[in-house]
């Protein structure tokens, strides 16, 4: 009874702190600190990492029941968690300087959370995770096993602050044309596809023969770590910018790719159908379109190739590209063509959505002024450009011949549908090249025939991994207690 109970506070406990880490992104002091760490707030930042990674161990402690990330939590994250709550000098008073009066409106538009929210949240989550941290105590004892430590360094590379390595240079003093800068069609470009295919196919041959729970697990952790990397550019934006954003409007989750970490995420999680079918039919070509043109050099910045913006922008895509197509190729979800009607109309709607939201905030940036009446230039206007609605990525135009106006920004309208219909043409071609990779594949098993094995245990065994492919995927993750490392 008592470890029934306990089970129960840890998932209440686990989501409080988990929200209060989602809500302190919102502070251009959460990432602030990790590309200027000097001697004297080294440990403070180092604290700050290992709480990053306790949002990785916490979910997969409690809800995955992983013994081995509990083990961590419970006896590595309470010192840095008391350090954090000593260390924090002026961490809570961080303003980003305004050297312009666009940066001046920029800081009145993204410093809306108040200091004492900021502290009141962030010694709130400290409490909780040490509350966390001795209901594991009670749940599973004071033993623990040293082979468990060794998934630490991997918590904390997976939650790495990806603007660490802005501490070895200045990226102002680096020239536009440097063979360092990443742009479309150089090595850097080419290096982030051998990481997207590396990391997928790694992952694949890594899970495939793993007990289903050890998959859900994993798969459960990479999404864990890809929405913790994802929120990290909340703070980011807030304060150095991201590519080339600068304010809290464009983490409105309305870009393709944003709303994907979310449906790709839930799906591995939730293990729900219209979530699996989402995600693989329209994320994953999504995903791996950016990749292959990264849109034009002139309306990207994402600096020299260790910068924060290409590093976040290649690990979440990698992740979320692998979380789209992993349970079908592993088995736990068999997509059929009967399955893209629903994808269709979300994206239909989330391409309406996204024009809407992206002409208000337009608009709404028209009326912002300073004290003593200077307006944003057009060159300074916010342009969200959710979902790719307002700038055309490709070197093509097209004319303004139908356009819609909302509020003061004048959609074009030919433009959007015409983006709609490019989308729908990817994530077909994506599908179809998908079914003929399988095709050609069965073919291949269908002509294999090892030593020693007859053609009627070959074609047994084919029939069970095809039998694999069609398992329902609308399953609840077990919530029994492990004891193994997974």
């Amino acid at each position: 009874m008592k470890n029934k109970a306990a089970d129960t506070w840890l998932k209440v406990l686990a989501a409080i702190a988990l929200a209060m880490a989602l809500a302190l992104t919102l502070t251009v002091s959460d990432y602030y600190i990790f590309n200027r760490i000097t001697p004297s707030n080294a440990v403070f930042a180092i604290s700050q990492w290992v709480k990053k990674a306790a949002l990785l161990l916490i979910p997969m402690a409690i809800f995955y029941n992983r013994r081995s990330c509990a083990d961590i939590l419970k006896y590595a994250a309470p010192p840095f968690v008391l350090l954090s709550c000593i260390l924090f000098g002026g961490f809570f008073d961080v303003v980003p300087p305004a050297d312009t009066p666009a940066q001046e409106i920029y800081n009145a538009v993204n410093m809306f959370m108040p200091r004492w929210l900021n502290m009141a949240m962030f010694f709130g989550q400290n409490a909780v995770v040490l509350a966390i941290c001795a209901l594991l105590f009670v749940r599973d004892g004071f033993k623990v096993r040293a082979k468990s430590f060794i998934f630490a360094p991997l918590a904390l590379v997976a939650c790495m602050p990806l603007n660490i390595f802005e501490n070895f240079f200045d990226i102002s003093l680096i020239p536009q044309d440097s063979f360092l800068r990443f742009k479309n069609f150089t090595v850097w470009h080419a290096l982030a596809i051998i990481i997207l295919a590396g990391y997928t196919i790694g992952a694949y041959y890594f899970l495939k023969n793993k007990p289903e729970r050890d998959k859900n697990a994993w798969l459960g952790a990479a999404a864990v770590v890809l929405l913790i990397q994802y929120h990290s550019k909340d703070s980011m934006v807030l304060g150095d910018g991201y590519n080339v954003y600068h304010t809290i409007l464009a983490c409105i989750p309305l870009f393709i790719c944003n709303i994907g970490v979310y449906i790709s995420s839930l799906s591995v999680i939730m293990r729900r159908k219209f979530l699996y079918e989402t995600s693989f039919f329209v994320h994953a070509a999504g995903a791996v379109s950016v990749f292959v043109y990264f849109g034009r050099d002139d309306m990207s910045n994402y600096g020299i190739f260790c910068s924060y913006s290409i590093l976040y922008f290649t690990l979440t895509h990698a992740i979320l590209f692998s979380l789209c197509v992993l349970p079908t190729a592993l088995g736990q979800y068999k997509f059929a063509w009967r399955d893209c009607v629903a994808p269709l109309i979300y994206y239909f709607a989330v391409i309406i959505l996204a024009s809407v939201c992206s002409a208000l905030v337009t608009s709404a940036s028209m009326t912002w002024h300073t004290d003593d009446g200077y307006y944003l230039t057009k060159d300074e206007l916010i342009y969200p450009n959710y979902a790719f609605t307002q700038i055309n990525p490709l070197p093509i135009e097209v004319p303004p011949v139908w356009t819609l106006k909302i509020w003061n920004y004048e959609l074009n309208m030919l433009y959007i549908l015409g983006l709609y219909a490019v989308y729908v043409a990817l994530f077909f071609a994506f599908t179809g090249a998908y079914f003929l990779f399988a095709r050609i594949r069965k073919k291949w098993l269908e002509g294999r025939i090892y030593v020693g094995q007859s053609a009627v245990e070959v074609a047994a065994a084919d029939s069970a991994a095809d039998n694999a492919q069609g398992q329902d995927g609308d399953n609840a993750p077990s919530s029994s207690h492990d004891d193994g490392d997974g």
